[in-house]
């Protein structure tokens, strides 16, 4: 978890696989919840946290997407395109 003093051995959001983009949030929550860390790194948590909320958001999106190219095929019939991975 990125604190003041490992922030910059944190693995960059944008490397970061959705589910552990989730779990990372899910520890800063917790982490935030429990009330027990000072206010600067509460700010840095909070921030880390707010950038993995929207890269989550990023991949769903990505990922629904992809679902929608599968189902929606021309003609209203089902099929498959190639998945952008980008």
């Amino acid at each position: 978890m990125p604190a003041k003093n490992d922030k910059q051995t944190a693995a960059p959001v944008e490397q970061l696989s959705f589910e552990a983009a989730l779990k990372e949030l899910e520890d800063i929550v917790g982490r935030l919840e429990q009330g027990e860390v000072d206010l600067e790194d509460s700010i840095l948590l909070y921030e880390r946290g707010q950038a993995l909320k929207a890269h989550c958001e990023k991949k769903l999106k990505a990922a629904e997407s992809r679902l929608e190219k599968i189902v929606q095929g021309t003609g209203g019939e089902p099929s498959v395109e190639p998945m952008d991975l980008n």
